[in-house]
Parts: structure tokens; sequence; C-alpha cells
């Protein structure tokens, strides 16, 4: 009897349970709707708020938990104070980062795109843009060395199609951050339903591999087949045109699903609010790059760093600890004098030249190469004190602030690739409205008839601007270095940029991250190659939150 009793008070107080559970269930969703300081529900207002997420890398990336750290501290050596870091301590912020360096495989998908009439349309505007993507192969060219055969193999041929990329500009390498931006956010909105689907690849183009030849059309086939959207692009699809409601009359699936504030023409476009698109990719800060080459986070136990490390990897020296592969060398670099790659039977480094972009071991972030194989092109304009002047959070020299070039109208000019043109930040502040009004009456006087933009940090005095309103640039325009320039006493100006890392023709102590070098922005190396970063937004923590202590966090 007893037994029969307490069973009906257990299925009664879970029955109870259950419904106090699907109460609160209902209540969270109910929450999640409305709001926590009016009351009222976003729904009647017109307005949807997205499910809060946190974007995860874009493909090619790996995530990099930032933290603080002593730029220049694992310097070793002392290479002349123009190469050197000086220490000082900064935090840098959780970012992702390419896993590997760009490789020419991934430059010859980007050239292919551009010489494709389906992607560009004017003719002329696709002929100067694959032009000015192409490589500077005669980096090979050596006048006392026989290197003519990477001259015109080292780009093309599928024998190096996983080698770094190499004769790119950093100007290339920006633009080339860009392109791809545009490519991922497309992909993704056309995979989504959100923008027409791609059609399917037709015969002539499915017939060939990466590096062979098309027997249909007799034309090399490109190293990955990219099939079209359905409908035929008069412009080159462009996150910041799209996100102004601008671009190709597409309409996916999925639009219907997109909210629209009452009141309010449908822009059948995804916005910034839906979570949906990419972060930018873009170079990394030299802050960036040292503390990833580094990966201090492998060494770290509870905020306490165990080991320094004067490489990528740990240990004093070049060669590996381990007992299974103990002696090998742990990065593409030149020896001595003499030396690229050890003696025949028993290569060192097994690498002549640079070596495929997943070679050796990655450090404990899990990038490949972050010393030795090629240099890489970091975001910062050079300068020898650059130690004197900085933030201690995610320090960068080289902001050059733009502003979105519309016209009178308010619609993005584009320039010859069908990206937003940009123009010199008139600002540093919120301008009131008033002065918001007259600034685009003037800009509306300036660019009409006129699609072409003003170079960032050229005057616009001539439209009524007043330069003294400029935000500040931090290329360091005022600290007297471009006026040495011009007087022919200084190499370094505004378009010095900063490379690091060692490549293959370079010795061991070039390797340490905390090494700096410059290059004017529009030369190439055969040393010389880069990989891209990309801005994690929302929370920084990367790592697993299990056996770490955390505060309780309220229910919503």
């Amino acid at each position: 009897m007893k037994r029969n009793t307490l069973e009906k008070y257990m299925v009664f107080g879970i029955l109870i349970l259950s419904i106090g559970l699907s109460a609160c269930s209902k209540l969270k969703s109910k929450s999640s709707d409305t709001s926590s300081k009016t009351g009222k529900s976003y729904k009647n207002a017109g307005i949807k708020v997205a499910s809060k997420i946190k974007r995860g890398p874009g493909p090619g990336l790996i995530a990099i938990e930032g933290g603080t750290f002593v730029i220049g501290g694992s310097l070793n050596q002392d290479l002349g104070f123009e190469n050197d870091n000086t220490r000082r301590r900064v935090t840098v912020n959780s970012f992702y980062m390419d896993e590997t360096e760009v490789s020419n495989l991934d430059w010859m998908e980007y050239l292919y795109w551009l010489k494709d009439p389906a992607n560009i349309a004017d003719k002329e505007a696709r002929a100067e843009l694959y032009y000015e993507a192409l490589p500077d192969t005669l980096v090979w060219r050596r006048p006392l060395s026989y290197n003519e055969p990477w001259v015109t193999n080292y780009l093309r041929h599928p024998a190096y199609q996983d080698y770094p990329v190499v004769g790119i500009t950093w100007v290339q390498a920006q633009e080339y951050c860009k392109w791809r931006t545009d490519r991922v956010n497309e992909d993704i909105l056309r995979k989504k339903g959100y923008l027409e689907p791609y059609k399917k690849p037709n015969a002539a183009t499915t017939t060939a591999t990466a590096g062979q030849t098309n027997t249909t059309t007799g034309t090399p086939a490109p190293p990955a087949v990219q099939p079209n959207p359905t409908t035929p692009q008069t412009t080159p699809f462009n996150t910041t045109v799209y996100l102004n409601g601008q671009g190709n009359p597409e309409k996916g699936k999925n639009l219907k699903n997109l909210a629209v504030q009452k009141g309010v023409a449908p822009p059948n476009h995804v916005r910034v609010e839906d979570g949906i698109l990419q972060e930018p990719y873009r170079l990394p800060t030299e802050a960036e790059w040292e503390y990833a080459a580094l990966a201090l986070a492998g060494n770290t136990s509870y905020e306490n760093i165990e080991d320094g490390k004067i490489y990528p990897w740990n240990g004093m020296g070049v060669r590996s600890a381990k007992k299974k592969t103990q002696g090998l060398i742990m990065a593409n670099f030149k020896r001595g004098s003499g030396d690229n790659m050890g003696t025949g039977g028993w290569l060192n480094d097994k690498a002549a030249i640079t070596a495929p972009v997943k070679s050796y071991v990655p450090n404990d972030f899990g990038l490949y190469n972050m010393a030795g194989n090629v240099n890489e092109w970091t975001g910062d304009t050079y300068r020898k004190l650059s130690y004197e002047e900085f933030d201690d959070f995610n320090p960068h020299r080289g902001n050059q602030y733009v502003d979105v070039k519309r016209d009178a109208s308010g619609k993005v000019v584009t320039d010859k690739s069908g990206r937003a043109a940009t123009t010199a930040a008139v600002s540093s502040k919120k301008l009131s409205y008033k002065e918001f009004q007259e600034q685009q009456t003037k800009l509306a006087a300036t660019t009409a008839g006129s699609s072409t933009p003003t170079p960032a940090g050229q005057s616009t005095t001539a439209a009524g601007f007043d330069p003294d309103k400029r935000s500040v640039n931090q290329a360091g325009v005022n600290d007297g270095a471009q006026a040495l320039y011009d007087q022919g006493i200084s190499l370094v100006n505004n378009k010095s940029k900063v490379f690091k890392g060692g490549s293959w023709n370079d010795r061991a102590a070039w390797l340490n991250p905390a090494t700096r070098r410059f290059m004017q922005e529009d030369e190439s190396s055969a040393e010389i190659g880069f990989r891209c970063v990309m801005t994690l937004v929302g929370d920084p923590q990367v790592t697993s939150k299990s056996g770490k202590p955390q505060f309780r966090k309220p229910k919503k």
C-alpha cells in the first residue's frame, strides 16, 4: 500500500516538474523575442533579432586565442636596432589566421577568376585587373645564378602548386584579401539560398582536372572549377555594395525569411545584424603575427608561462629533440654560406628553395611555417622607433581611415573591379546631422558624373572639406620621415611595410619572431609571401572551458 502511494507521489512530482520545465522553456522562448527594457515584442515592432551566435573561422583559417605577451621578448641576439623589436608588453585580441601561407594554387584560382568573362564583363577592366594581379616571376633571376627554370615553372607548374606564392607585393596581397572576402561571402549567400544557387558546370569545364588541358576547349583548366550563378552577373559581387542593398537583381529562396522593418521598402538583402556574413580577410598586424608565431599558449598553465621560446617550437636550437625525429631540421632556412639543402643522400631541410606550405611541424596554435620557407607581409607600416609610440592593446601602425564613397542618391560608388570605392575619412567623430547634410551635398557635387574614387590620403579641399578635421593617420605622416625621404636622406616612408619570419634563403637568426625588416609596398621578392587573418567577433575565449573555473551565468 505504501509502495503504491509512493509511486503515485513520484509520478505526480515528475508531472509537476515537467510542467515547470515546459513553462520555463516557453518563458525562455518568449523572452528571446521580447525587449527586456520595454517589454514589447520585437516581432510586433517589425524587428527580427538574430540568434546570438559566434561566427566560426572562414575557409582556411584556425582560431588564435589572444592574450598578453612581450613583443620583442623572444629575441636572443642583437641583429641591429633597425631589425629588432624593443621589448614591450601588449595585448592581442583573439583572431583567426590562415593555417598555411597562401599557395600557388590559391593564387591561380584568383587569376582564373579575374580573367573569366562571366565574373567581369568589361574586357578592358578584366585585362587590367588580371595583369595587375600577376606575380613578378622575374624575382627568381639572379645575375650570377641559373634560376631561369623557376621563372617559367614556379607559379604554374603542378609540381609547385602547394608551394607558397612569391613575387607578390604588399599591395597585391591586400587586393587578394579583398577578393577572398567577397568570394567567401558570395558563396555563403548562394549556398544558404539568399542568392540564386550556382548552376551545374557544363561538360567542357568538368572534363579537365587541375593543371591539365581541357580537350574540349584546348585551354588550361583552372585549379578548381567554380560554377557560375544561374543569372549572369552584370558586376562582381562585393560585400559592401551588397550590404547597401545594391548588386545584381537576384532572388534566393530564403529571402522571404528575412525580416523587414515596417514602413521601409524590402531590401531583399542579408544584413550585418543577421550574423550570416564573414568578417573581411586582411593582412595580420605585426603584433598579431609575432604573437601567433610564438604560440606561447602551449607553454602556459594558470596564466604562468612555464618556458619561453626563441622560435615557434620549444628549445634553444633548430633541430628536433624528440626521439623519433631527433636531429631533423625544424624549418626551411639556409644553414650557412652555400648550404641551402644539405648533403645529397641526407638532405637536412629537404628543400632547395621553398617547401610545400604544410611542411615541418606546426606550432602550438597549429600554424605551419611561421619560421622559414618565406618571409610574410604584415599590415604594419615600418618605423625604426615603432616601440616609442604605441597602444598596448592591438598595436598597429598604418591605419588609413576611409569612408565608403556614395553618389547623390546614397548608392555606393564602385571601381573597375566592382568593389566599393573609398575616400579619406573627413572626421574622427560622428558629425551632427547638419554637418552630415552639408558633407553629403559637397560630396554629391564632387562625385557627380564620376565613378573614380579619391585615393585615401589625398586632399579633397576643393570640395570644401577641412583637412584639419581628418582623423590622424597612424602611418606616421607627422613624424618627419616622409620629408627625410623626399630629401634622399631616409629610405623609410609611408610605403615601407614590415615583413617577418625568415625565408628559405635566410640564416637561422631571422627565424626568431621578434626580428623585423621592411620593403616598399610595391616591391616583391622570391623570399616573401603572405597569409591572411580575420577578426574574431564576440567572446575572445577560444580554448575549451572544461577544467577552468567559471562564474555561473544568470538564467535568461
